[in-house]
C-alpha cells in the first residue's frame, strides 16, 4: 500500500471523527491529510509533505471554521423562549395598578404577572398591552393606545 493511500485513509477517518464532534478540528486535520496525500502522490519530499499538512490544517481551521460557525451555528436566526415574548401583545385580565404594583395579563393562553412601565397609571381590564421586558416570571408592559 502506498503512502498517499494511507494518508487518504487517515483523512477519511478524520472526517468520520468530525461527524461525532462539532469543533471542526478533526475535519481540518482531514484536509491536511488530503493535501499531504496529493503532495506524496506528486512526489514531493517528506519534509514538504509535513509543511503541506501543517499549512492545510492551519488554513482550514482559521478560514473555513469561522465561516462554518457563522452560517451553521447562527444563534441570531430565531428568538426563543422569553426573548420571543418581547414585543408581543397581551390582554389585561386583572387591573395593573401602581398601588399594588402588579396585575395579570394573558399571553398565548398563559397567565402572567405584569407590571407597568409607567408607574403612575392604572391599566384597566381588557386593555391591550405590549410586553417590553421580562424579569423572572414578571412581565413589564406598556399600554397600547
Amino acid at each position: 500500500m502506498e503512502i498517499y493511500q494511507i494518508l487518504i485513509i487517515a483523512a477519511i477517518l478524520s472526517f468520520v471523527v468530525e461527524l461525532f464532534t462539532v469543533s471542526f478540528f478533526a475535519a481540518s486535520v482531514g484536509i491536511g491529510f488530503l493535501l499531504a496525500a496529493v503532495g506524496n502522490y506528486l512526489g514531493v519530499t517528506t519534509e514538504w509533505q509535513i509543511y503541506i499538512f501543517s499549512l492545510g490544517v492551519i488554513l482550514s481551521f482559521f478560514t473555513i471554521r469561522p465561516l462554518f460557525n457563522k452560517f451553521a451555528y447562527n444563534a441570531d436566526k430565531k428568538k426563543t423562549n422569553q426573548h420571543a415574548m418581547i414585543g408581543k401583545t397581551a390582554l389585561v385580565i386583572e387591573e395593573i395598578n401602581a398601588k399594588t404594583g402588579t396585575g395579570l395579563v394573558k399571553l398565548d393562553g398563559d397567565t402572567w404577572k405584569a407590571t407597568s412601565i409607567e408607574h403612575d397609571i392604572i391599566i384597566e381590564l381588557d386593555k391591550q398591552v405590549e410586553i417590553v421586558s421580562i424579569d423572572s416570571i414578571v412581565l413589564t408592559v406598556k399600554l397600547i393606545n
